[in-house]
């Protein structure tokens, strides 16, 4: 038998954010030639802001590969091999205007005592009685902007279409959040119910038809 308190510790590995680990070596030259040597060699060149100063390192291509080629949001945990170690989030990425290869990254330290910024997915969920009907789902929103403490983030916003019938639409306000706020105005749009083509030409018929039907009776 699960106790309440065994169900909210299930819940909570089930819904907080995954982490993934980056192992990397701490870089001293920082200079245009060292970094270009950097990705000669296949490396990318990294710096993590948050701390008391920038941290420069550098990691395998391929090492951030399920952190950057995912639609999911993910926090790091940062290894490298002088034993420091750091927990961030990914703060912007470049990649080369060609080649798509990586070229930079940055990464943001986080402190367990701070809440953060982050844009994190959103997931549909439920069964729309308008798209049911003959509507079409439109997800206006697939990412939201989320403010929480690291261990509060989410690893998807949940948006129940439940409640939608054909022509509605759902809300931010209607988000259920769970110790973190979403950062839209009240009237950001998440998803919608749009009235299909085959719908509008079927209802347009049906008032012919009833246009016609009473017609008759006079």
């Amino acid at each position: 038998m699960t106790t309440d308190n065994e169900f909210l510790f299930i819940n909570y590995i089930l819904f907080t954010m995954k982490s993934i680990t980056i192992k990397g070596s701490e870089r001293e030259n920082v200079g245009k030639k060292a970094t270009k040597a950097v990705r000669d060699a296949g490396m990318v060149p990294c710096v993590i802001y948050g701390g008391d100063q920038p941290v420069h390192f550098t990691a395998e291509e391929k090492a951030f590969k399920n952190l950057v080629y995912t639609p999911n949001a993910h926090t790091v945990v940062i290894e490298l091999n002088n034993g420091k170690k750091a927990d961030v989030i990914l703060q912007d990425i470049q990649f080369h205007p060609v080649s798509d290869k990586i070229l930079h990254i940055d990464f943001y330290a986080l402190k367990d005592d701070k809440e953060i910024v982050m844009e994190i997915p959103v997931k549909v969920t439920g069964t729309s009685p308008g798209v049911l009907a003959g509507g079409v789902l439109r997800l206006n929103q697939r990412r939201l902007k989320v403010k929480a403490l690291p261990k509060n983030l989410p690893d998807f916003v949940e948006a129940n279409i439940s409640p939608l019938e054909m022509g509605n639409k759902l809300y931010v306000t209607k988000i259920e959040t769970n110790n973190f706020k979403l950062m839209h105005p009240d009237n950001t749009v998440v998803a919608q119910v749009r009235i299909s083509r085959a719908a509008m030409k079927a209802a347009q018929e049906a008032a012919k038809a009833e246009k016609g039907g009473a017609k008759k009776k006079k």
